[in-house]
């Protein structure tokens, strides 16, 4: 059984071809959808700003094996994002991802006489 990696992924996109009800949606949610929104999860969390309702970011946490690595977990959260934002009726293009593995991250701890 291969070893299980814990990634934090970062998908950034632009919305297109938005239709007039789905920019009305995504305008009057916008509160819902700002920096304190900004949480990753297995469902992934969606943050934009409304002027200009152009970029957006879901953030995601995806197990993968280890062995798939980084690219793997990014191409999997790249596919919900597709998938949610699909199934919401928005459109987008240029789905972009920035992938941390937890697993691997070095945490700089301060020395206690440092503290």
């Amino acid at each position: 059984m291969s070893e299980q990696h814990t990634y934090r992924v970062i998908v950034r996109g632009t919305w297109e071809g938005l239709t007039e009800q789905a920019r009305a949606r995504l305008l009057a949610e916008a509160a819902e959808h700002g920096m304190a929104s900004m949480r990753f999860s297995e469902e992934g969390s969606l943050s934009y700003e409304p002027v200009p309702l152009k970029h957006f970011s879901m953030r995601y946490v995806v197990a993968s094996d280890a062995a798939d690595g980084e690219e793997m977990a990014g191409a999997i959260a790249e596919d919900r994002a597709e998938t949610a934002l699909r199934e919401l009726g928005y459109g987008f293009a240029g789905l972009k991802s920035t992938v941390t593995d937890l697993d691997t991250m070095k945490i700089n701890r301060k020395p206690a006489s440092r503290r």
